[in-house]
């Protein structure tokens, strides 16, 4: 497994799990204490017994699981309607190799589902709560792109730091320095880009912000990283035009203004659509 989460539906906790193909597990045993706050094993159980459930289960193996074993499968589906067939996720998998589904023991265990089975089971539970718990889990999803796509930037901004320490160290850092006097000089150009765009130094930054770990960059938006990322480029090749470094903020603040002016536009347009 990969991670853990959360969402709270209509006041009822489920978890999530995230594995390493991508595909998300909802806990149904949360979703079925709706139904059974003592027993919820036994809500799973009865719903595994039905036959549109095990035509379900079975049709969601065959599209993604290449191992499925349908010759174990087809008793089932024979058995299944008779009043003295049972059916648990353990049997489940233990008979048919199934991936869609699977219990994990433990204090915090439970059964877990692929979403779309998942969302089936809930459908059983309740129509609204499912429509409910489709919403949160759309939400979480949202949440979560919004964040990667904030770290990618960050980690964009952080490759180009090292072509524009790079530059700084070729140009700007005779080999006589020590490596002391070469990180005053790196945190000098570091505020430059500061300036630049946030019209303060790393320094004025911390005074003004005691309570905040981190530095402004880690609170910057994502048009503010990608504006940043582009300046560190430019400052490199800058640098390497012999650029002095007066020259240089001013250059390199009348391109944070117009890249942000046409970001911020972007990122408007985007919310109205």
């Amino acid at each position: 497994m990969k991670n853990k989460e959360t969402i709270n539906v209509q006041g009822t906790e489920i978890r999530i799990l995230s594995v390493t193909t991508g595909k998300n597990y909802l806990c149904i045993t949360d979703i079925a204490r709706i139904k059974n706050p003592k027993e919820p094993k036994d809500v799973v159980k009865n719903w595994m017994r039905n036959r549109s459930t095990l035509e379900f289960l079975g049709l969601w193996e065959k599209i993604n699981n290449p191992n499925f074993r349908w010759v174990d499968f087809d008793p089932f589906m024979k058995e299944a309607g008779n009043n003295s067939f049972t059916m648990s996720p353990e049997k489940w998998v233990e008979n048919t190799g199934a991936i869609g589904i699977f219990a994990k023991r433990g204090m915090n265990g439970g059964t877990f589902a692929q979403q779309d089975i998942a969302f089936e089971f809930a459908s059983w539970i309740s129509s609204e709560f499912k429509l409910y718990l489709l919403l949160e889990f759309q939400r979480l999803k949202e949440q979560e792109q919004k964040a990667l796509g904030w770290s990618a930037k960050r980690e964009l901004a952080k490759i180009n730091y090292h072509i524009h320490t790079s530059a700084i160290k070729q140009n700007l850092i005779p080999t006589q320095l020590t490596p002391q006097q070469t990180s005053i000089i790196y945190a000098t150009e570091a505020d430059v880009l500061n300036v630049a765009l946030f019209g303060i130094t790393a320094k004025q930054w911390r005074d003004a912000n005691p309570g905040k770990q981190g530095n402004m960059r880690d609170y910057a938006s994502i048009s503010e990283l990608i504006c940043l990322s582009n300046m560190e480029n430019l400052n490199a090749v800058f640098i390497n035009e012999g650029l002095s470094q007066k020259e240089r903020l001013i250059k390199l603040n009348q391109i944070a203004i117009q890249q942000m002016q046409i970001l911020m536009g972007v990122e408007n347009r985007n919310l109205l659509n």
